[in-house]
């Protein structure tokens, strides 16, 4: 595995071939932000765009979508996966925000992942991309990067990913970091056999991790 130290020269490495990226998801008030979030599950951030314009413009407020006509709701999002269960939860994460929180998204990891439809990592990026707090997400392309990089070992957990690149960086880099990898990930495939990589930097996170082995050994 890589050091800590080499982990936060990695992703430094990714940001120079990446450049400047922030949030994708298109969205006006921390609530449609949350709503927006909640819906790009096992979705591409285009795929949620294409739809919410439509959603937040019929149901821009906790209050309006809290008492939307779920099959109205299902019509305007079905583009986006899971949708039967997606618009079942954010109409009830609206009535919560709505009745028993003052219409105010929450600002703890705890209160965002107690609403219907958000777990760990919508709460990580709520928190990240609206509220500027030190926390990282894990998505697909992120665990692929961390486990291919040998950043963590190939069957590490989402947790053991989050854990180990908030335990490499300074906290104000764990936001940048978070959009950079993602980015990375879909420019560059981490399924390519080693032996015919041409990624320099995924070359040298090999050379690193072998050299790290063999000081062990």
């Amino acid at each position: 595995m890589l050091t800590k130290e080499q982990i936060a020269w990695a992703i430094h490495e990714m940001e120079k071939d990446i450049g400047p990226v922030g949030p994708s998801l298109d969205s006006r008030t921390p609530f449609q932000y949350l709503i927006s979030v909640i819906l790009s599950a096992q979705a591409t951030d285009v795929s949620v765009n294409k739809v919410t314009p439509e959603l937040f413009s019929k149901y821009p407020q906790p209050v309006d979508l809290m008492n939307a006509n779920l099959t109205d709701v299902e019509k305007i999002i079905k583009s986006v996966g899971l949708f039967h269960n997606k618009a079942k939860n954010i109409i009830k994460t609206a009535g919560v925000i709505h009745n028993e929180l003052n219409d105010i998204v929450p600002e703890t990891r705890k209160g965002i992942m107690s609403l219907p439809g958000a777990g760990r990592k919508t709460a990580n990026v709520v928190l990240s991309d609206v509220f500027e707090q030190p926390t990282f997400a894990v998505d697909t392309h992120v665990s692929a990067i961390a486990k291919r990089l040998h950043f963590v070992d190939s069957k590490a957990s989402v947790l053991e990913v989050e854990k180990t690149i908030v335990g490499s960086l300074k906290p104000e880099e764990l936001h940048q970091a978070h959009h950079t990898m993602i980015e990375y990930g879909k420019k560059y495939s981490m399924k390519i056999d080693p032996l015919k990589e041409e990624n320099k930097l995924i070359i040298q996170c090999d050379e690193l991790n072998e050299q790290n082995e063999m000081k062990k050994g």
